[in-house]
Formats: structure tokens, C-alpha cells, sequence
């Protein structure tokens, strides 16, 4: 096995990553297990079950996994053999997975190395004391995906064999990087960063995977990257396993005093780079890792989104991020970058990411790029204890997972009801939402989160909105300003849905209209599509695109919009490019409408008389 050396953007785990890691992806065995044979049968120990090949880290269900077998397999096996350089054997050895659908377990050399349960969420297991003497070791994967379990989060993955309506093919699995890690015997194994804009600052919170000995010490290292410099170069005597500390800048210093240099917003992505020393009493340096964060601050107060202070009106697109050969994997780490730079290329400065956990790569690239990001959980369909244990415990580690990325803005467990389908009838799932709204800002009190996105909203610090209204005049009529928009809330269901749960109340909540348009071409006779409406031309179905936008931004009460949505997914053909990320439209008009500025943000009207004034400007001086 070759090692792997990748800047940070390529590295499977960018928030936390060290210089040298192996790639596990590629070719492994594979087998079905159809009839769940393969525990008693001890599979786990023999190389004969395995008589196929899989291109890892794409699901079976995929063209690009060589495999492309849809119909149901609950259970699926992998065995890979790895060789292991006799230099990573002085160090200690952990294996990464950054998905695997549903529930994995894994072993090396016959024993077993972990479980996990959750299918959006990375586990890592130290592997070091399951080693044999040789170069080569066997890691052996189970995983277990009931494909009719409708208690289980699943996302837009379809019950039935074939994808129908707005659900897709399903992922059983491993869907996402798979690595290991020499790491030294005492290592850092968590960061977590808490920007504080009021006094320019961050809070750092360091966990190591087992207390080191006395007198070690961590050394932290902050840079700007635009233009790269050193903000602060600390060193803290460590006491146990975890190190809290604020780390304040230097506010006396002049680039700091310019503020946009520094801060991070979706008009200047700054972000702070930051490497990490574990140094022991010796002053050797026994781990090193780099990491980066985000100096910003996401407020939902005044009926707007505010960051760092200031209103900011948000323009997202819906992405399902489903490639139609490799379904929920990127095909390449490339992709990740590109669906990224095409939503931006057509005027939105934000994703919604649609019932997935996206790629963490994926997520640094809107860090870097500067892309909001509305994160969704995968939900279940039906309400049992049973779901609300598993929602709960993906969720959890979604959230601590994604913590630290700048880009994301809003957390939303639930979305449209899926999994709490009688909330407007049920105090037990009305309960549910309101703890896991409770229990996210526990976790997580800097971002606003939203409980239920869509529908009958129970709790939450945004209100989000599904509505397909097909003319401008209708959005027009329910969404000009706060009175129209609070008729609209007591008497109207948009998709058929009250809109205020038991006791809920508008107040001054930002209302951004989350899922709206879905418009599609007039399909052919033997084509399957789903969508909220059909247009004969490019033309006639981005008259009505610009219609419908007009209409929203021309409110003086909304925070945002969400268009349905980026890229055609299976026979939901209403995406603004086709499946193959192909643009449907002019691109240059599609992003002057989305550009155009706000009513409900006075001072985006301002913004664009000075950029023209600006540009205008640089015209004269270039004919001088």
C-alpha cells in the first residue's frame, strides 16, 4: 500500500488531518450475504465467500462500484488484504470509515475492531493490538442495511426496488473515504472551535485519545490566510486530557483593526489556519495535525439572518448532491469542489443540502469558497421510540462532526414531518421535536436551528416554508410583507399542512421560503419525471423562474429563498442543470436574477450602486 500525502482539500477529514495518511479506497472483495449466513459461517476469517470485486468507496447500487446490482441486499460484505510498512508498525494504527449505511462491523485478522450504527456518520477504531507479524493485514467489513426499515434514517433512499415519485436508489454500505492513520501513542483526537467575533476571538477545546504525562504541553499557531501571517503563536501546559483556552487576537494590531480582512463571509472567505503541536516534557514534538476555522457570527433576530452584523438575505438552491453513476458519492473528489462552484456560478451564496450528510470535503470547499449551508439530517418515515433513538444518536454525531465548519449556518434535524407524520395531533412527536430542537442548541447554542423544516412548525428559530405556488402573484399574495405573511400562516396551507403547530407563534423569526419552484421542460411519453411544473422552452420556464423570484425578493418581510432545485436527480428532472451538471439556461441571465438586490435588505440596493459606481470607475481610469 502507497502512501498518500494531499493538501488539505483532498485529505478525507480537512478540520483535522495529519501530513501522512493511507488511502483504503480502490478495489476489495465484496459478497452478498442475502440469506445472513455469513456470522455463523465466520466470514470474517475466509477469503472464498468473497468472489466478486467492488470499487469502494461506491454502494453496490452504483454503476461506478463495478457492482450495479439495485434490487435488495440487506447485508453485504468487503475483505481487503493491506499492507502495513514496518515504520507505521512503531506507531499506533487507526482505521477511518466516513460512512457506511447502516449498521458496519469490522475486523482485522479475524477479530473484531468496532460496530457502528448510523449511516451518515463517520467511526475510527485503533487497530494497532489486532495486527499480525508480516507486512500484510486483512480488514473485513459486515454491513447490515434492512432496505424496508422505514424507522431507520434513510434520506431520499426508496423502500421499493425502483426509485419513484422524489426517492432514489438506495446506498448499502461503504459511500464515503475509507483510511488509515499512523498516529503516536498519545495523540490529539478532537478540536473544536467557537469563533467570537465580539472580542475577536476564538474558543479552542483540545481532546487527546488518553491522558498524556505530566508537564506536556500544547502549542497552537493561528494564521490569516489572506495575506498569510501569524496571529498568534501560544503555547499551554496541559493537565489531563482536555485543554479548554479563548484565544484572543492582538486587537492593537492595524491589520486586525480591518476587520473584512479577517472575518468570514460569503463576499470574503477568510478563513484562520491553524496547526496543532502535542509536545512532550523533552520539547519533542510527538503529534502534529493542521486545522482552520471561521471568524463569524450567525444571528436570527429582527426577522433577518445576520452575519457579523450584518443583514444578509439568503439566496440557496436545494442540492440532493445524487451523481447519477455513483449515486450519494461524489465521483471524485474534484466533483465536490465543482457542484460547489456551479451553484455559485448561477448567483446563490448558499446550499440546502437535501436528507444527507455531505462529504466533509464537500463542506470545506463552501468554507473556502464562501457557500452558506442549511445541514439536514437523513430522517426516517414513521415514528416509533425506536426512531427517535436512532434519528437522535445520528444526529448528535452529525452535529459534533460538522461543528466547526464557518459554512454552515442553520442545523435541521427534521424535514416536512418525515419520521413525526401526526405532529399536529401527537403530543409524544410534537415532544420529539422540541427536544431535538433543545437538545441541538445544547450542543450547538451558536447556530439557530430549525425543528421541522416545511411544515407545522413546533419549535425553532427559523421559519421555513414549502411552497410550489406556480405564479409570481400568488407568492406575491402571501409573502409581500409581515401582515400577508401572518394571514398566510393562520388560513393557508401551501402544501396542504398547517404551518404553526400547537401554540406557535411568528414573532420576529426570520421566514425564509425554503423549497419553492421545482419547475421542469414537458417531458417525452416514455420519459419518467417528477416536478411542481412543466415548460415547453428554456425560454418560457426562465420567464417563470424570474417571475417567481421577482416576487420573493420584491417582499419586505423574508429573510430568503430556497430554490427546488440544483441538478436534475433521477425522474425529479426540475434541477436548473441537467444530471450530468449541464446548464439548462443562460447562465449569465439565470445569475442576474438571483443577483437582483432585496427589498427586505435595504442595504443590498445600496451595495449594487456602489459596486456599479466601482466598476464603472475602473472603465473610465482603463480608457484613460
Amino acid at each position: 500500500m502507497t502512501e498518500t500525502i494531499a493538501p488539505a482539500d483532498l485529505h478525507p477529514r480537512p478540520q483535522l488531518h495529519r501530513e501522512r495518511w493511507i488511502d483504503l479506497c480502490g478495489p476489495w472483495g465484496f459478497a452478498f450475504d442475502d440469506h445472513d449466513e455469513g456470522l455463523a459461517e465466520r466470514w470474517f476469517e475466509r477469503a472464498e465467500p468473497f468472489d466478486r470485486e467492488i470499487l469502494v468507496p461506491f454502494a453496490p447500487e452504483s454503476k461506478s462500484s463495478g457492482v450495479h446490482e439495485t434490487g435488495f441486499h440487506p447485508v453485504v460484505w468487503y475483505r481487503r488484504e493491506v499492507r502495513i510498512e514496518e515504520a507505521d508498525r512503531r506507531n499506533r494504527l487507526v482505521i477511518h470509515f466516513g460512512a457506511v449505511d447502516y449498521k458496519a462491523t469490522i475486523w482485522v485478522n479475524g477479530r473484531m475492531a468496532v460496530e457502528h450504527t448510523g449511516g451518515q456518520t463517520p467511526f475510527s477504531a485503533d487497530i494497532t493490538t489486532l495486527l499480525v507479524p508480516g507486512e500484510t493485514q486483512i480488514v473485513v467489513v459486515r454491513a447490515e442495511d434492512e432496505p424496508r426499515d422505514l424507522q431507520q434514517p434513510r434520506g431520499k433512499q426508496y423502500w421499493e426496488e425502483q426509485p419513484g415519485y422524489i426517492w432514489y436508489h438506495r446506498t448499502t454500505g461503504i459511500w464515503q473515504p475509507v483510511w488509515l492513520e499512523p498516529t503516536p501513542q498519545v495523540a490529539i483526537a478532537e478540536l473544536r472551535w467557537t469563533p467570537d467575533v465580539d472580542r475577536f476571538g476564538v474558543g479552542l477545546v483540545l481532546r487527546l485519545d488518553r491522558r498524556p504525562p505530566a508537564g506536556w504541553k500544547v502549542r497552537v499557531q493561528l494564521k490569516g490566510d489572506r495575506p498569510t501571517r501569524t496571529l498568534v503563536d501560544d503555547t499551554y501546559l496541559l493537565s489531563g486530557r482536555e485543554l479548554r483556552r479563548d484565544i484572543l487576537l492582538d486587537i492593537n494590531d492595524a491589520a486586525i483593526r480591518r476587520r473584512r480582512t479577517l472575518l468570514w463571509a460569503p463576499e470574503h472567505p477568510n478563513l484562520i489556519e491553524a496547526q496543532i503541536e502535542l509536545i512532550d516534557g523533552n520539547g519533542t514534538v510527538i503529534d502534529r495535525i493542521e486545522s482552520y476555522f471561521g471568524l463569524r457570527r450567525i444571528e436570527a433576530r429582527d426577522g433577518r439572518f445576520i452575519i457579523n452584523g450584518i443583514p444578509t438575505f439568503l439566496r440557496l438552491v436545494l442540492a440532493q448532491n445524487y451523481w447519477p453513476d455513483s449515486l450519494l458519492t461524489a465521483p471524485d473528489a474534484d466533483a465536490l469542489k465543482r457542484e460547489v462552484e456551479l451553484a455559485q456560478s448561477l448567483g446563490f451564496n448558499g446550499v440546502r443540502i437535501h436528507q444527507k450528510l455531505e462529504d466533509p470535503r464537500f463542506l470545506y470547499w463552501c468554507d473556502r469558497l464562501g457557500m452558506l449551508v442549511w445541514s439536514e439530517a437523513a430522517n426516517a418515515y414513521v415514528y416509533s421510540d425506536r426512531a427517535a433513538e436512532m434519528l437522535t444518536r445520528e444526529w448528535l454525531e452529525a452535529v459534533r462532526r460538522d461543528y466547526n465548519h464557518p459554512c454552515i449556518i442553520t442545523w435541521v434535524p427534521l424535514n416536512e414531518s418525515w419520521g413525526v407524520p401526526d405532529l399536529d395531533r401527537s403530543e409524544q412527536q410534537r415532544s420529539f421535536v422540541s427536544a431535538l430542537y433543545h437538545l441541538t442548541r445544547a450542543v450547538d447554542p451558536t447556530r439557530p436551528v430549525i425543528g421541522n423544516d416545511g411544515w407545522q412548525h413546533a419549535v425553532g428559530d427559523v421559519f421555513g416554508v414549502h411552497d410550489y405556488a406556480m405564479t409570481g402573484d400568488l407568492l406575491r399574495e402571501r409573502y409581500a410583507d409581515r401582515q400577508t405573511i401572518a394571514r398566510t400562516f393562520r388560513e393557508v396551507r401551501p402544501h396542504h399542512h398547517p404551518l404553526l403547530g400547537e401554540g406557535t407563534e411568528i414573532e420576529d423569526k426570520p421566514i425564509v421560503i425554503s423549497e419553492f419552484g421545482g419547475l421542469g421542460f414537458v417531458p417525452q411519453a416514455t420519459e419518467d419525471w417528477f416536478g411542481y411544473g412543466q415548460f415547453a422552452s428554456p425560454d418560457a420556464l426562465l420567464d417563470r423562474y424570474e417571475e417567481l423570484v421577482d416576487a420573493l425578493l420584491a417582499s419586505t418581510a423574508l429573510a430568503g429563498f430556497c430554490y427546488t432545485q440544483l441538478t436534475d436527480t433521477a425522474q425529479e428532472t426540475n434541477g436548473l442543470l441537467t444530471v450530468n451538471r449541464e446548464p439548462k439556461f443562460d447562465v449569465e441571465r439565470l445569475r442576474a436574477i438571483n443577483s437582483r438586490p432585496s427589498k427586505a435588505v435595504p442595504s443590498e440596493i445600496l451595495d449594487v450602486l456602489i459596486k456599479q459606481a466601482v466598476e464603472q470607475r475602473r472603465r473610465e481610469r482603463g480608457q484613460e
